[in-house]
């Protein structure tokens, strides 16, 4: 297991100085991958810097996309933290059950903006979703105090605990660039036959769709096979 391995990604932050402050909370527990996702303040700025104080070096280093879809490319899984419960088919985990994560593979935590948290579509792109225990009369959490107790979570996890299970080396999970190609190969093949009707209802329908792939933890064999599989379909349609 490796620090390493490990991400924050900020989608869409408002503050300059809740970003600062998000890059000094991961470096406090031997982090340093920070992604910033489409942020409102020009990135970096002189606010950012001076609230990471000594994190200087997680901003200059950070990585900035302009779409969620890019930032999670190359993760094999994306865990979603959101303060409500989602009504969505997708696995929901406690705090306690981040030790049950492989942190051998590449993990990012995802993050919602401090104004309006994490969209239905957003968090289709995750494996899981995961609320922080809180007073349930004021759920709300600053969002870099979100991060601090993430990371210090997965901290002592990766010091203490180390990964709890691993899986047999012969099997390859399907990178989430791999994982992207096949859900858009499938939505392409949709498309040609006029699957998404109402159109009105397309946008919900795709959520779905990126939901059923991205929580399957498919292996690259698995991946190769249904990319074929939807292309013999489409051809034979």
């Amino acid at each position: 297991m490796s620090f390493n391995n490990i991400s924050f990604i900020l989608h869409q932050p408002q503050l300059s100085e809740n970003i600062g402050a998000c890059a000094r909370s991961i470096k406090n527990f031997n982090f340093s991958k920070l992604v910033v996702v489409k942020p409102k303040p020009i990135f970096p700025n002189d606010k950012i810097l001076a609230t990471s104080v000594g994190a200087k070096n997680v901003i200059v280093n950070s990585k900035v996309y302009e779409t969620l879809e890019a930032a999670v490319k190359k993760v094999d899984y994306v865990i979603a933290t959101s303060a409500r419960f989602r009504n969505k088919n997708i696995k929901h985990i406690k705090l306690d059950d981040l030790i049950n994560i492989d942190f051998n593979k590449k993990v990012a935590f995802l993050f919602g903006s401090e104004a309006s948290g994490l969209s239905n579509n957003e968090i289709s792109y995750a494996n899981y979703t995961m609320q922080i225990p809180t007073n349930p009369e004021f759920k709300s959490l600053n969002l870099s105090h979100s991060v601090i107790i993430i990371a210090h979570t997965v901290a002592r996890i990766i010091k203490l605990k180390g990964s709890k299970y691993s899986k047999s080396k012969k099997v390859s999970l399907a990178s989430k660039k791999d994982i992207q190609a096949l859900t858009n190969l499938c939505i392409s093949k949709l498309d040609q036959n006029n699957f998404f009707k109402p159109l009105e209802k397309k946008p919900i329908m795709l959520e779905n769709l990126r939901s059923i792939f991205y929580k399957m933890e498919l292996s690259e064999k698995e991946t190769r096979i249904l990319s074929s599989v939807f292309a013999s379909l489409a051809k034979k349609g």
